[in-house]
C-alpha cells in the first residue's frame, strides 16, 4: 500500500457508495437513523472463515454500539451472489455491502490481496479494515491489517468508543501529529 492512499486519522472520510443487500445505495460514513457515527468493517469475503467469526461476533455489540449513537456497517469486494451465499453461516441484522471495486478499495487505503486459488475466491479482495466516522464525517479510529489474524477486539473497541462518545472525557481524535508541527501543543 502506498503511504499516500492512508487515510489519516481525523481526515474526511473518502466519498464510497456501495450497494446493500436489500438493493440500497448507501454512502460509507453517512450513519443510519438515530446514530450520528458510522463503525465501517471492511472484510475480505465468504471464503474467509475470520470473518464470518468476526462478523458474527460483531453482531452481538449492535446495541451496545447502538446505545453510544455509533451505526454498524460490513462491506466487502464479494459479489451480491457470494454475499447472499455467506448468509447461510452470517447471522447479523447491520447492513451489507457488496461489490467494492479495487479502485474504491485503493481509496480506503487497504491492502488488498489475489486469491491463492479459484477455490478460495475469484477477484481481488480487500485485508481487514475498520473505521469509525464521527458526526463531521472525519475519520476518528481506523484500523487496518494486512492479513485477516489481526483485528480490533471487539469488547476493547466498543468500551473505547464508549469512553470516546462520554462527553466529560473530551477525547480527542488521536494520531493527527504531523512532522511540520512546530510545537508540541497538549490536546
Amino acid at each position: 500500500m502506498d503511504v499516500k492512499n492512508k487515510l489519516q486519522a481525523g481526515a474526511i472520510f473518502p466519498h464510497v457508495m456501495v450497494t446493500t443487500l436489500n438493493g440500497d445505495e448507501v454512502t460509507l460514513g453517512v450513519p443510519r437513523g438515530h446514530c450520528d457515527w458510522q463503525l465501517v468493517v471492511v472484510y475480505r469475503g465468504r471464503h474467509c472463515p475470520l470473518c464470518t467469526k468476526y462478523l458474527n461476533a460483531l453482531e452481538s455489540h449492535v446495541e451496545a454500539l447502538n446505545a453510544i449513537k455509533v451505526d454498524v456497517i460490513a462491506v466487502t469486494a464479494d459479489s451480491l451472489e457470494q454475499v447472499q451465499e455467506h448468509l447461510s453461516r452470517l447471522e447479523v441484522s447491520f447492513p451489507i455491502g457488496y461489490g467494492l471495486t479495487t479502485d474504491q478499495l485503493k481509496t480506503l487505503g487497504v491492502y488488498i490481496s489475489v486469491p491463492r486459488s479459484e477455490q478460495e475466491t475469484d477477484h481481488a479482495f480487500p485485508e481487514p479494515g475498520l473505521f469509525v466516522i464521527n458526526e463531521e464525517g472525519h475519520l476518528h479510529v481506523v484500523d487496518i491489517s494486512n492479513n485477516p489474524f489481526v483485528r480490533p477486539e471487539l469488547d476493547a473497541l466498543v468500551s473505547g468508543l464508549k469512553w470516546i462518545r462520554d462527553p466529560d472525557n473530551n477525547y480527542p481524535i488521536r494520531g493527527t501529529w504531523q512532522q511540520q508541527d512546530s510545537e508540541l501543543i497538549y490536546r
